[in-house]
């Protein structure tokens, strides 16, 4: 293949609650690759949950780190709440407090923040560019009209555990969302369609990097009552989001095997990495982010060379 060839770069995160450590230390070794914030390499953006939350922060310009400081004084304060309207508030302060009230223009590149619509049982996919729209560019408004803040919480309401957010579109319409991970919790099947279909790319043109959070043994169902309830509704909810996750890298292979793709994330058996989307322990939250960290070494000559050759300009 020609060296001097612009691409057209696309990260892609997965949903996958407090496991989104995993998932920034795999970004802060790309980060290094780079040398600069990665919405300066990727010209298209997209996460579903946790990864729309990374997402989001990486197109506005923030540096991993900050990200990582973010998600310790954030993340386990959300996941330690009882019950689905105290931790829907956690989540709602934390969605102001990190986007306050900045909208869709605000972004340095194009991005996708994937959520489920509840009524109508299909994705609502909040972008920035009219050129990613399939169709109806006629009335095509950035994130719907709404708030960044409001689409983050959107995609992260994993329902039952998150109550269910209703957002008030530029339109006047009001929709009921739920949890990205419902409809994709790897999105990057739909990144890889905007790039082909909507933006008109060329397989070939295309370099991607899907990152997910990891997979890991089970923590252990003990103790009181309501304990032994929750944790078999997570599994039951961490099932339901990794046979998604699956279903969907399958059919990007199938469907796009031809678009050059590094997908990042690795199974781990060790009884100590035992953990869930709802994890809390600070201990396990880092012991997430290395192992992120280290994930990357498995990538890494394909990731630089990924990165290393020019761009298509936007």
């Amino acid at each position: 293949m020609n060296s001097n060839k612009s691409l057209f770069r696309i990260l892609s995160l997965d949903g996958g609650g407090a496991k989104g450590f995993y998932t920034l230390g795999v970004l802060k070794e790309i980060e290094a690759v780079c040398g600069s914030e990665l919405s300066q390499h990727f010209q298209l953006v997209y996460g579903t949950s946790t990864g729309a939350i990374i997402a989001a922060l990486i197109a506005l310009g923030k540096r991993v780190d900050e990200i990582h400081t973010l998600y310790k004084e954030h993340v386990p304060t959300v996941m330690r709440a009882r019950c689905a309207h105290t931790r829907s508030g956690a989540l709602n302060t934390l969605a102001k407090a990190v986007f306050g009230e900045r909208t869709f223009s605000e972004f340095n590149t194009s991005i996708g923040i994937v959520a489920t619509q509840w009524d109508f049982e299909k994705p609502m996919i909040f972008k920035t560019n009219i050129q990613q729209a399939h169709g109806r560019q006629g009335t095509f408004v950035p994130g719907f009209g709404c708030k960044i803040s409001e689409a983050i919480e959107a995609s992260c309401s994993a329902y039952p555990f998150f109550e269910r957010p209703r957002l008030k579109t530029s339109k006047g319409d009001i929709i009921e969302l739920m949890d990205g991970g419902y409809c994709a919790n790897n999105p990057c099947l739909y990144a890889i369609a905007d790039a082909t279909v909507a933006l008109k790319h060329a397989h070939d043109d295309l370099r991607v990097i899907s990152i997910g959070v990891g997979s890991y043994p089970e923590p252990s169902c003990w103790g009181f009552d309501w304990l032994v309830r929750r944790l078999r509704s997570v599994r039951l909810l961490q099932k339901t989001l990794n046979v998604n996750t699956q279903s969907m890298e399958q059919l990007r292979q199938v469907l796009y095997k031809d678009v050059p793709t590094v997908r990042v994330s690795d199974t781990f058996v060790k009884p100590e990495m035992a953990t869930d989307l709802m994890e809390h322990d600070m201990v396990k939250l880092d012991m997430l982010y290395r192992a992120g960290r280290e994930s990357f070494a498995t990538h890494e000559q394909r990731i630089r060379d990924f990165m290393e050759k020019p761009e298509v300009p936007q």
